[in-house]
């Protein structure tokens, strides 16, 4: 009996989409407002999603309080208030997109849970925009 648990958390953080490779023209073509030499922000949603069986003696799949407790140690304190081009090394050379900053989380928590959980990553930049990863 698999069943997925999922803990929202949020945060704040500024980025520009830019490939350096390209002209100004063609970033500005291809990122339009997100390509702002001076950035922009967003206020994001981030659910991490983990599925497995109940423990036969808490009857919890993960125990709600450690996984928060490592979205903050390991995701929130390096993420929230920060320009994501600028401040964190993940993004020196990879654009911060959406899909990437994802994939960068899951890399993260994965590496702080155990393999036995299939572990996702959902992260709303806008109300009407989000990514998962990984796509199932």
């Amino acid at each position: 009996m698999k069943i997925a648990v999922s803990r929202k958390e949020h945060f704040n953080a500024a980025h520009r989409l830019y490939n350096p490779s390209w002209s100004d023209e063609k970033n500005d073509v291809i990122f339009g407002k997100c390509n702002n030499p001076n950035y922009h922000g967003h206020n994001y949603e981030l659910i991490v999603t983990l599925v497995g069986e109940p423990d036969p003696e808490t009857g919890y799949v993960y125990d709600m309080k450690v996984l928060s407790e490592i979205i903050k140690a390991h995701v929130l304190v390096h993420f929230d208030h920060k320009n994501l081009n600028l401040d964190i090394p993940y993004f020196k050379n990879l654009n911060p997109t959406a899909e990437n900053i994802a994939v960068v989380i899951w890399r993260i928590l994965r590496q702080q849970i155990d393999n036995q959980y299939e572990l996702k990553v959902k992260l709303y930049e806008t109300e009407r925009n989000f990514v998962e990863y990984p796509a199932h």
